[in-house]
C-alpha cells in the first residue's frame, strides 16, 4: 500500500541536504539504527522535501549483521567524509570486540575535519577509546555503564537517555535515538516539524537529555513504598562500600526488624540477600564487559576477599567467576 498524501510543515528548505554517515558496527542494535534513519525519512516526507540525506557504511564495505542477524548490504567502507557531514557510530553486542584500530584510526582523522560525532546504543565505548569524550558529557545502555565508568574515569557519564556536548552526541539505546533525532529536527527546522515527525512515529512522551534511562525504583520493582524505594536507591548508589541493613533502617528512620519485613513482604528476600544480588549483577556485568581482574571486580563490587566472591559468585550463576571470565573469552573468539 502507498503512504497517504499528507500536509506538509512549512520549513525554510536548504540548498543541500544535511547528510549523515551511519557506520554501521558489527552485531550493531537494529533498534537504535532504524529509529535514527526513520526520524530523518519522516522529517523529509513531512517536510514535502529533502531536508536530510544519509548513507551507511562499515569496515571493508560489503555485508554486515546486526544483533539480531539480519544482514544488510553496506552503501560502502569508511572513506573520507566532507565538511559538516555528520558521522554516527551504531554500536550493539561486543563493542570492544568491533571497536578496531582500524575503526579508531579512521575516526580520529574524521574527527581533525571538525565534523559532528555521535554515537548510538553502546557506541560511546568506540568514541571514548578514540579519545573524543574526554572531558565531554556521555551516556550509554544502563546495562554497559559500570564497566564504561571503570575503563574511562575522564568521561563525565550520565544516565540520560541521550547527550549533546558541543560536536558530540550519545544515546543510551532503544528508542533514544527518536528523541535525538526529534531534538536535531527541532534545532534545524523548528519544534512544528519535530512534533509533526513524533506524530508519524506514534511517539507520544519526547524525552529530553534530562530524562534518565531507566525506570524509578518503585516502577522497576512494581512495589510504591516510599521508604523501601529509598533503601534500594541507596544500596544500588553503595555497591563498592556497602553499607549494612542497620545503617540503612537508620537512614529512612525505621528499626532493622521493620525493614527485615518490609523486604520480606515486598521482595520475598532479605535486605542482605537483596544487597548480595545487587552486587553480584554488577561483578557479572564487569566480568563480561571489561578487561578487570577477577581481584579488582571482587573489590569494586565491595568483596575484600577473593574467595568470599567466589564463593557467593558460584551460589548466584552456578560457576566460578574465573570460568564466567573464560566462558566470555571464548565467545568473543568465535
Amino acid at each position: 500500500m502507498a503512504e497517504t498524501a499528507v500536509q506538509t510543515i512549512k520549513v525554510k528548505v536548504p540548498e543541500t541536504p544535511r547528510s549523515f554517515v551511519f557506520v554501521l558496527l558489527d552485531r550493531f542494535t537494529l533498534l537504535s539504527y532504524a529509529c535514527a534513519i526513520e526520524a530523518l525519512r519522516i522529517a523529509n516526507r513531512m517536510a514535502g522535501a529533502d531536508l536530510y540525506e544519509w548513507r551507511s557504511v562499515g569496515e571493508g564495505g560489503g555485508v554486515i549483521a546486526c544483533s539480531a542477524g539480519t544482514a544488510f548490504q553496506l552503501d560502502g567502507p569508511l572513506g573520507e567524509t566532507v565538511r559538516d557531514e555528520v558521522i554516527v557510530i551504531c554500536g550493539g553486542i561486543d563493542v570492544a570486540a568491533a571497536t578496531t584500530k582500524p575503526l579508531l584510526n579512521w575516526l580520529r582523522r574524521e574527527a581533525r575535519r571538525g565534523n559532528t560525532i555521535g554515537g548510538l546504543c553502546t557506541a560511546a565505548f568506540t568514541l571514548a577509546r578514540a579519545g573524543l569524550l574526554d572531558g565531554r558529557k556521555a551516556t550509554i545502555h544502563w546495562e554497559n555503564q559500570d564497566s564504561f565508568l571503570e575503563e574511562f574515569e575522564e568521561v563525565k557519564l550520565t544516565k540520560s537517555v541521550f547527550t549533546v556536548d558541543g560536536k558530540t552526541f550519545t544515546t543510551a539505546g532503544g528508542t533514544s535515538s527518536i528523541d535525538l533525532m526529534l531534538k536535531i529536527i527541532a534545532d534545524d527546522h523548528g519544534e512544528e516539524l519535530a512534533g509533526a515527525v513524533a506524530d508519524q512515529l506514534i511517539y507520544t512522551t519526547i524525552r529530553t537529555d534530562q530524562d534518565t534511562q531507566r525506570l524509578s525504583v518503585p516502577t522497576r520493582i512494581g512495589v510504591r513504598h516510599p521508604k523501601l524505594a529509598q533503601v534500594i536507591h541507596m544500596m544500588e548508589s553503595a555497591i563498592e562500600e556497602p553499607r549494612s541493613p542497620a545503617l540503612l533502617a537508620r537512614d529512612v528512620g525505621m528499626s532493622t526488624r521493620q525493614l527485615e519485613r518490609l523486604f520480606r513482604r515486598y521482595l520475598n528476600r532479605s535486605p542482605k540477600r537483596y544487597y548480595m544480588e545487587l552486587r553480584l549483577q554488577k561483578a557479572r556485568n564487569l566480568l563480561m564487559q571489561t578487561d578487570m581482574s577477577v581481584i579488582n571486580v571482587a573489590l569494586a563490587c565491595g568483596f575484600s576477599s577473593p574467595s568470599h566472591f567466589s564463593k557467593c559468585y558460584r551460589a548466584q550463576y552456578n560457576t566460578t567467576p574465573y570460568r564466567e571470565r573464560g566462558t566470555q573469552s571464548a565467545r568473543l573468539a568465535i
